[in-house]
């Protein structure tokens, strides 16, 4: 893939703290006295990437040669192995000890807790945090950590309690004001979070990191006006800041904004690592009468597949001004991307192929927003494979019942803590759908994927769910047997996207705070015609939304009882 997949969420955006700069194991210069042969840097930039590919125990061993060196560079790393290890108390020793000789510094355990995040270890992260307070109860750095950890594993009450305390050891720390922010927002206290932000604010009111979070918990509560001008504050006083500037584009389009918001979405493309293709050759907007004759335009998968599903209804009209249209895309897309009206070629992997410009998928509503194409093409964009269709019919039960798909959870993404963070908000337990069970004149058909699909090994009561998912490999498959449906019943996930470029019926469950694609205090979508909302009325909260749900399959399932 020619560019970085780039995962992100509305964010909240951390001040910039007074502390030195974070602990880098390769680089950071020891306080204590240097070894008579310091350590070969090779030597520990590969014991680092050991430690992030989770391979403590060899690390470890291989670290030992270097047991009594000085350098805090193999000490951190040896503390990393030795939490990686089941060696909290051990670890915690040493990275106290450097934290004390480094008072001014982020602690060794903040970058502890992002590796660990990264493999999905979060529990040793936070044996760890826990181990360092009993040896330095008063660090309000190990509180500022731990509550971050504990805020990542949905364990909202003791980060609150842990970051109050780091509050309480030092009161002016604005990061820890931020951190607390976020962790009652994440437990669906927005009223709270705010509060503690505009106290914030009274001490330091153009402070940008807490503006541009205050930004993204008033546009979560449909506050736009509020929320655009507390981002304007916070791009005065950062006018640079890449998060700032794509969170408050996301506001923008929440508030239906388009022409703005996809503008300032570009901002995302300055963000580390994103992409590699050159940004002179990023596809410019186009007016109404643009002509692309002879030109190659590749497209390039950029987000997750929802994003790609979406952006597709964009191949037709680059088609119709003359572009030869090259998308690179996964391989579960391939199939589907062949039968796109006007695409040119269709690349999974390989060699990048010469091109005129480049454009990735999230940046074809700003190409077209001065056009007349803006929404794309009309729905239904995507089709699916007839003879496909037919097979998979066969899956289905032939009770002359309402067919209806059914996801309740979507990709967690563990090692990434924003989507994690937001799968935890828009998926559901499978037992919440127990309403639904007892619905006459409907069928239950799964098309659940991946981790959640694992709880229909445990049902609720009198639940009867018929699962086809066995046969669907990719996603042209999935749309071949959602052509068979009645209605797709799913939280906020690829599928939802799948099903409205195919023009079937949606009824999507929604979490409180939900995607700006779905704007706010709207049933129906702009991009999807055949889509119903139903969405959270209280954070966290799916039992009204199930019975919604419920009172609606009732009376469409009425015709087939």
């Amino acid at each position: 893939m020619p560019g970085r997949v780039f995962s992100y969420v509305t964010l909240f955006s951390f001040p910039q703290r007074r502390e030195g700069s974070k602990y880098n194991a390769m680089t950071r210069k020891a306080s204590s006295p240097a070894p008579s042969v310091a350590p070969d840097p090779a030597i520990l930039r590969r014991a680092l990437s050991e430690i992030k590919a989770g391979h403590f125990e060899n690390t470890l061993t291989a670290l030992s040669h270097s047991a009594d060196s000085a350098d805090n560079g193999v000490e951190i790393l040896r503390a990393f192995c030795l939490a990686g290890t089941g060696k909290p108390k051990q670890a915690a020793e040493i990275l106290c000890r450097i934290a004390q000789e480094n008072p001014t510094a982020v602690h060794p355990l903040q970058d502890l807790s992002t590796i660990m995040a990264e493999l999905d270890r979060r529990p040793d992260a936070a044996a760890a945090c826990r181990m360092a307070l009993k040896i330095t109860p008063q660090d309000a750095r190990i509180h500022d950590v731990l509550g971050g950890v504990l805020t990542q594993m949905g364990l909202f009450e003791e980060a609150v309690e842990t970051l109050r305390t780091s509050i309480s050891l030092r009161p002016n720390a604005t990061y820890s004001y931020n951190m607390l922010a976020m962790a009652l927002t994440e437990s669906g206290k927005m009223a709270e979070a705010l509060r503690v932000l505009e106290d914030v604010l009274e001490e330091n009111p153009e402070h940008a990191g807490t503006l541009s979070n205050i930004g993204c918990i008033l546009a979560g509560e449909g506050r736009f006006e509020e929320a655009l001008t507390a981002y304007r504050r916070a791009i005065t006083q950062r006018p640079a800041d890449a998060q700032i500037r794509l969170n408050h584009s996301i506001t923008l389009l929440k508030a239906g904004r388009y022409a703005q918001g996809w503008a300032e979405h570009e901002w995302r493309l300055k963000l580390p690592g994103h992409s590699t293709l050159p940004q002179d050759r990023l596809l410019p907007s186009l007016g109404p009468d643009t002509d692309l004759t002879g030109q190659r335009v590749l497209v390039t998968q950029e987000e997750g597949l929802g994003d790609t599903l979406m952006y597709l209804r964009y191949v037709e009209p680059l088609a119709r001004r003359g572009a030869h249209v090259h998308l690179w895309v996964p391989d579960t897309l391939e199939d589907l991307c062949h039968r796109l009206e006007g695409v040119g070629t269709v690349q999974v992997g390989g060699e990048l192929q010469p091109y005129d410009w480049h454009c990735p998928f999230i940046s074809l509503p700003r190409v077209f927003a001065a056009t007349p194409d803006a929404m794309g093409a009309p729905v239904p964009y995507l089709k699916a494979d007839p003879e496909k269709v037919k097979t998979f019919a066969e899956l289905l039960p032939d009770n002359h019942k309402l067919n209806v798909g059914l996801i309740w959870g979507g990709a967690p993404r563990p090692t990434l803590i924003g989507p994690n963070m937001v799968d935890r908000r828009r998926s559901m337990s499978l037992h919440t759908l127990e309403p639904l069970s007892t619905i006459p004149g409907i069928n239950l058909i799964s098309l659940q994927k991946g981790p959640y699909a694992d709880q229909m090994l445990d049902p609720p009561r009198d639940m009867i769910l018929y699962d086809p998912t066995d046969e669907l490999h990719t996603m042209d498959d999935t749309a071949s047997l959602m052509m068979s449906l009645d209605v797709i019943v799913s939280v906020d996930t690829s599928s939802v996207h799948l099903a409205g470029g195919l023009g079937k019926p949606v009824i999507m469950m929604d979490r409180y705070d939900n995607c700006w694609r779905w704007l706010h205090g709207q049933d129906t979508s702009p991009w999807y015609p055949a889509m119903h909302i139903i969405r959270q009325t209280t954070p966290r909260r799916w039992d009204d939304v199930v019975q919604k749900v419920a009172q609606r399959l009732r009376t469409m399932g009425a015709y087939r009882a």
